[in-house]
């Protein structure tokens, strides 16, 4: 199984590199896509010290997209069988990875979650967050007939025959609906498995707001009925 990591970015100077070291440092991922969208803090200048890295590989938009945009930039570019989406501050864990990719490997999945919500040790902050994560998930089990506890999270590992033929349209961070509703239409094998969850706050560069909730209810709407 070679492994693809997609790693969206935008102005996270602060853990780019920490994040590099500590997917590298699981010894399990074949590569490491990093598509900066746009980043004007100083990223990228640390992301040129990663040049000559036969395992990473840095792709630059050269202006601010979306994380959509990013990781569908990441997922044409990847090589990899297996393609997991790694968010580039330090809010999940790449010690994660053998968990996640356990029900894959053993050929029970198809596409697997990491949970914040299966009982995973998390820090305890951003309790609307969390309220309106559940009510996202909640409205996607309605629409969608399925018991998942956790649709916006950002650990989602897949096969590549998953995405090859499937239409993503997502910008910003609808991606997380649009893609949680074209699996979940497909019929394809679905596990979650539960993570370990750090968030940060909005002090120290959290970027999803409460107005992307209404965004992704649209988007769960829109794609109930459309590709």
């Amino acid at each position: 199984m070679n492994l693809s990591v997609l790693m969206p970015v935008y102005n996270e100077i602060k853990t780019i590199a920490e994040i590099v070291k500590r997917v590298k440092a699981v010894g399990i991922a074949s590569e490491i896509v990093i598509v900066d969208d746009g980043s004007t803090d100083g990223t990228r200048d640390i992301l040129k010290t990663l040049e000559g890295d036969p395992q990473v590989r840095v792709i630059l938009h050269e202006r601010n997209q979306g994380k959509g945009a990013a990781l569908r930039t990441a997922i044409a570019a990847a090589s990899g069988d297996v393609m997991l989406i790694q968010d580039a501050d330090l809010e999940y864990d790449p010690r994660e990875y053998p968990g996640l990719l356990k029900p894959i490997e053993e050929d029970l999945a198809d596409v697997v979650y990491g949970s914040r919500f299966l009982g995973a040790p998390h820090r305890a902050i951003l309790f609307w967050n969390m309220v309106a994560n559940k009510l996202l998930t909640l409205f996607t089990n309605i629409l969608y007939n399925n018991i998942l506890t956790d649709m916006e999270t950002g650990y989602k590992v897949f096969r590549r025959e998953v995405v090859e033929n499937m239409p993503l349209h997502a910008r910003g961070f609808e991606f997380e609906p649009e893609f949680t509703a074209k699996i979940l239409k497909s019929k394809v094998r679905v596990f979650e498995v539960p993570i370990a969850f750090n968030p940060r706050e909005y002090s120290e560069g959290k970027k999803i707001k409460i107005t992307d909730a209404f965004v992704a209810v649209w988007t769960l709407i829109k794609y109930r009925f459309v590709n």
